[in-house]
């Protein structure tokens, strides 16, 4: 079953980026932390994400079809349901080893369902990598990123536990999450930073800057919650025009943009339905010409800067 699994991959993609030079993605990955619980938990910004999948074969099977399809990135976090959702995501992707690229995070514990606390002891982030390297039954991690900087620590010394993990050959690549330029230019004076990890989305273009010094340096940068979808998608808006023009969905052309945004851009939506991850997929083959691009850039600006 496996096996044939395997033989049913899609090729690469030819839309793709090289994170640290050497890991050739599809400019669209798939953000595994909404695998977790029951499926009707899984929605809004207060979901547990606190235990197993209660699905687990229908996650398995998801996880797997994305490959087929031809997604090479995946995305978990030593937080999401307390390693159960690297668990899932190991074991689905195991049969693909040698094509896929695992990313995981560590910096944030869990203290109770509705707590995300962050935590960035040095000596932490190095156990959480240790058990993070046993759930996904690897010897390496191929992008290990620090989930949040916990400013009870030096950055320096968050930084320097990661780049002691990379030197020992226990990861191969260092990314950041929710991080300024300023952040990021101090983080990279220390280790290569190959990823950041910010949210970004139409509705929230508050990391305008970084994305333009991370283009600028050719690091992938990998926003959450890519569809946030809000007024700037609403029936009478340059979003949901656009999409009428190309024959598509408000969501695809929403990473459409993102997109043509910035060549460095991988966006990771995630989604526990066969038939969204299908149209997300299918993004990567929509083009917005450049006054398409244009007009939903003015409109989502002017918003931001109203809000």
């Amino acid at each position: 079953m496996q096996q044939n699994t395997a033989q049913n991959q899609a090729p690469l993609h030819p839309l793709t980026h090289a994170i640290g030079g050497d890991l050739v993605v599809p400019r669209l990955g798939y953000g595994a932390m909404r695998l977790a619980g029951r499926p009707d938990e899984r929605h809004g910004g207060t979901a547990p994400i606190w235990t197993a999948p209660t699905d687990r074969a229908d996650t398995i099977a998801l996880l797997r079809r994305a490959v087929e399809l031809g997604v090479r990135l995946f995305d978990t976090a030593d937080a999401y349901a307390l390693g159960e959702n690297e668990k899932v995501v190991a074991e689905a992707l195991r049969p693909f080893a040698d094509e896929v690229v695992i990313a995981t995070k560590a910096g944030v514990v869990r203290p109770s369902p509705t707590e995300w606390v962050t935590h960035g002891h040095p000596a932490y982030l190095r156990q959480q990598a240790e058990l993070s390297l046993r759930r996904l039954g690897t010897d390496r991690i191929d992008l290990f990123q620090l989930h949040r900087i916990d400013p009870e620590y030096p950055l320096a010394d968050q930084v320097g536990a990661l780049k002691q993990l990379q030197d020992e050959g226990k990861v191969r690549h260092i990314g950041l999450s929710e991080v300024t330029v300023d952040q990021l230019r101090e983080a990279s004076e220390i280790v290569p930073v190959h990823t950041v990890q910010n949210e970004y989305n139409l509705g929230e273009r508050g990391h305008d800057p970084v994305i333009d010094y991370a283009t600028e340096h050719g690091i992938a940068f990998l926003p959450f919650w890519p569809i946030a979808m809000g007024e700037h998608a609403g029936p009478d808006s340059p979003v949901t025009a656009v999409a009428r023009e190309l024959g598509a969905t408000p969501a695809q052309t929403a990473l459409a943009w993102l997109l043509r945004r910035s060549p460095v851009m991988i966006p990771i939506p995630g989604t526990s339905s066969p038939a969204h991850l299908a149209e997300n997929w299918e993004a990567l083959d929509l083009h917005l010409s450049a006054e398409q691009y244009a007009r939903i850039d003015e409109a989502t600006a002017r918003e931001a800067v109203a809000s």
